[in-house]
C-alpha cells in the first residue's frame, strides 16, 4: 500500500460514452419517422453508435485542444496562407464527408432526404461542432451553384463526392471539395449593401494573359472580415460590379465563385491575413481575408448576388436550429448521466427533487427544440408546395432567432448540474458552452432574423396566416387551452406586422406555439401537458426547474435519455 496515499477516487459518474446516441433519444426517433425520414433510421442508428463511442469524443477533445494554425509563408518564403489542422479534425472531417452530411439531399433527393439529413446533422451536434461549419457551407452552396451551369458541372461531382480530399490542389486534380463562404464586411456587418468589395470584368490584355482559364472571370479587390473556412476549395463572395462595366448589374452586388486554386494551379489571390481568435467554434478555421485582384466567376444574375446568396442563407439557417438542438441535446444527456451517476445526501442526485424538476425541465426544452427543427426541414423536402416553402420560410427566421437564443442559458444550466466538474475544460460542457453563442451571430444575428420574419409574413399576410393556422389548427383540436392561445395570436398576426419593436416577442410566440402544437400532438401526454403549462400558460422566461407540481418528472427523465 502507498503509504502517502490520501483518498481513494469515488462518486464520480463514470464518462459518458459507449452510448448510441440515436437509439437513446426516443424524441428524436419519433421525429425522424413522422417528419417522413424514417427509411433512414438503420444508417442513424448505426451514425448514432459510432458518434457515442469513446474514440469520436477523444477526436473531438483534440480538435479543439489543437486549432488550427496559419502558415502564411512556405520554408522559401512563398505566400502559401494555408490554414495547419490537428490529425483529428481530419478525422472528423472525413467522417461527416462520408456520411454525406454534406450531400446526401442533393445526391439522393428522395422524400424525406432533408428530414433525415437533420437527423444525422442533429447527431453530429452532440459529438464536435467545429467540423460542421464546412460541412454546412458546402451542402448550402448547391442551390446557388446550380444557377451557373458550366460552373456546376465542374464543381457540383466534386462537392457531392463522400471523399473528403484536403489536399491544397486546383479543383480538377481533387476528389471531394468544400465550398465556403465570404459576406461581411468591416464596415457593414449584416448590412451587406454597405460592402464595398469590387470586381471588374477582364479586360482583353488580362484575358490574354490568362488565356482559356479567364473566360468569363471578374477580377476582385477588397475584403472580407469573416471568411468561413479559409481552406475550403472556393467561396462564394458578394462584390459590387465595378460602375463602369457594360454590364447590366453595374454598381450592383453580384455573388462570385472565388477558387482557392486557379485551373493552371496557381493560388488566387486571396490573401490571408489571419485567423479568428474566437471564443468558441476552435476547432474550426475562420479568417480575415484581402482580395488582390483575385479571378472570380459571376453565380445568378447581375446584380441580383443578395437573393442569389440569400437562397444559400436559408439552408445555413436551417443548419443554425439544428445544431443548437444538437448541443443542447449533448448538454442535456451530459448533465442527466452526470446525475444518475453521483450521490448527493444519501441518493443519486437524478432522484433529489429539485435536480429532477430542473433536468425535466432542460428535456422538455430539448425535445421541443428536435421536434421543431425536424419538422422545418420537412419544409424544405416539400418546398415544392408554396403553402410548405411559405411556412419554411417563417419558421427559418423565427426558429434561427428562439432555437438559437435559447441555447445559451440552456448551456449554462446543464454545466450547474455537474457543478465544478462542467466548468472545467476536462469534460465537454465548457466546449458546449462556449459553442452554443455563435449560431445566434452567424448567418444572421437575432435582430436580423426577426426582421426577415416580418418580411416573410408581411409578403404575403392572408398566405402566412392560412399557413400558421394549419400547422397549429390539428392540435387546437385537441386542448381547448391551446387552441384559445393560437387564435389570439392568428388573430393578432396583422396588426403586428408593422411593429419592429415586438418583432423578437412575436418570433418567440410562433415556434413556442408550433412547439407546443407538435408536442400535444405527438409526445406522450405529460410532456404535451408540461410545455402547455410552462410555456403558453404562463410566460417563457426565469430559470430551468420551474415545472409545476403534478408533472411526472421522473417518466420525462426516463424518456430523455435511454440507456
Amino acid at each position: 500500500m502507498d503509504r502517502f496515499a490520501t483518498h481513494e477516487v469515488e462518486n464520480q459518474a463514470p464518462a459518458f460514452s459507449g452510448i448510441n446516441l440515436y437509439a437513446c433519444d426516443p424524441a428524436l426517433q419519433e421525429a425522424l419517422l413522422r417528419e417522413g425520414g424514417g427509411w433512414a433510421a438503420p444508417q442513424l442508428e448505426a451514425l448514432g453508435q459510432r458518434l457515442g463511442s469513446a474514440e469520436v469524443q477523444e477526436l473531438a477533445r483534440l480538435a479543439n485542444a489543437h486549432g488550427p494554425l496559419l502558415a502564411s509563408f512556405d520554408r522559401a518564403g512563398r505566400r502559401i496562407d494555408e490554414p495547419e489542422f490537428h490529425p483529428a479534425w481530419h478525422a472528423l472531417m472525413s467522417l461527416m464527408i462520408g456520411a454525406g452530411a454534406h450531400s446526401a439531399p442533393w445526391s439522393d433527393p428522395r422524400p424525406g432526404a432533408q428530414v433525415a439529413r437533420a437527423a444525422q446533422y442533429l447527431l453530429f451536434g452532440q459529438a464536435e461542432n467545429g467540423a460542421q461549419c464546412p460541412v454546412t457551407m458546402t451542402y448550402a452552396a448547391v442551390p446557388a451553384l446550380r444557377r451557373a451551369p458550366g460552373l456546376a458541372q465542374v464543381w457540383l461531382p466534386r462537392i457531392l463526392s463522400r471523399d473528403y480530399d484536403p489536399r491544397p490542389l486546383p479543383v480538377a486534380q481533387k476528389r471531394g471539395a468544400l465550398v465556403g463562404m465570404g459576406m461581411t464586411e468591416k464596415q457593414g456587418g449584416s448590412d451587406v449593401r454597405a460592402n464595398t468589395t469590387r470586381a471588374t470584368p477582364l479586360g482583353a490584355d488580362e484575358l490574354r494573359d490568362e488565356g482559356p482559364a479567364g473566360a468569363g472571370a471578374w477580377r476582385i479587390v477588397g475584403h472580407k472580415w469573416f471568411y468561413s473556412v479559409p481552406q475550403a476549395d472556393a467561396h462564394l463572395v458578394l462584390a459590387r460590379c465595378d460602375e463602369s462595366a457594360e454590364d447590366p448589374g453595374a454598381g450592383a452586388l453580384s455573388c462570385f465563385l472565388v477558387p482557392r486554386f486557379l485551373a493552371d494551379g496557381r493560388r488566387n489571390a486571396v490573401r490571408v491575413q489571419r485567423l479568428k481568435d474566437k471564443l468558441g467554434n476552435r476547432s474550426n478555421a475562420s479568417s480575415e481575408v484581402e482580395f488582390c485582384g483575385a479571378l472570380g466567376w459571376m453565380i445568378g444574375e447581375p446584380g441580383r448576388g443578395i437573393p442569389t446568396i440569400l437562397e444559400m442563407g436559408s439552408h445555413t439557417r436551417l443548419d443554425c436550429v439544428l445544431g443548437s438542438a444538437g448541443i443542447m441535446r449533448a448538454a442535456l444527456c451530459h448533465a442527466l448521466h452526470h446525475a444518475r451517476g453521483r450521490m448527493v445526501f444519501g441518493r443519486p442526485l437524478a432522484e433529489q427533487p429539485l435536480m429532477q424538476n430542473v433536468l425535466a425541465d432542460l428535456a422538455l426544452e430539448s425535445e421541443a427544440a428536435t421536434a421543431f427543427a425536424l419538422r422545418l426541414a420537412r419544409c424544405f423536402d416539400e418546398g415544392q408546395e408554396p403553402s410548405q416553402a411559405l411556412l419554411g420560410r417563417i419558421l427559418t427566421a423565427a426558429g434561427k432567432y428562439w432555437i438559437c437564443k435559447r441555447g445559451p442559458g440552456f448551456g449554462a444550466e446543464a454545466m450547474e448540474v455537474m457543478g465544478g466538474n462542467g466548468y472545467v475544460e476536462d469534460g465537454p460542457l465548457a466546449r458546449l458552452y462556449r459553442e452554443l453563442p455563435v449560431n445566434s451571430i452567424w448567418e444572421g444575428s437575432g435582430n436580423v432574423m426577426c426582421l426577415d420574419l416580418l418580411r416573410a409574413l408581411g409578403k404575403a399576410p392572408d398566405a402566412a396566416r392560412a399557413a400558421l393556422a394549419a400547422e397549429l389548427a390539428p392540435a387546437a383540436g385537441l386542448d381547448e387551452r391551446f387552441a384559445d392561445h393560437a387564435a389570439a395570436l392568428l388573430d393578432g398576426l396583422a396588426a403586428r406586422l408593422s411593429d419592429e419593436a415586438g418583432a423578437r416577442v412575436l418570433a418567440e410566440q410562433i415556434v413556442v406555439a408550433v412547439q407546443a402544437a407538435l408536442l400535444l400532438r405527438h409526445a406522450p401526454p405529460y410532456v404535451g401537458e408540461a410545455f402547455l403549462l410552462t410555456r403558453i400558460l404562463q410566460p417563457v422566461g426565469g430559470a430551468y426547474g420551474r415545472l409545476p407540481a403534478g408533472i411526472d418528472l421522473e417518466a420525462m427523465l426516463a424518456r430523455a435519455l435511454v440507456v
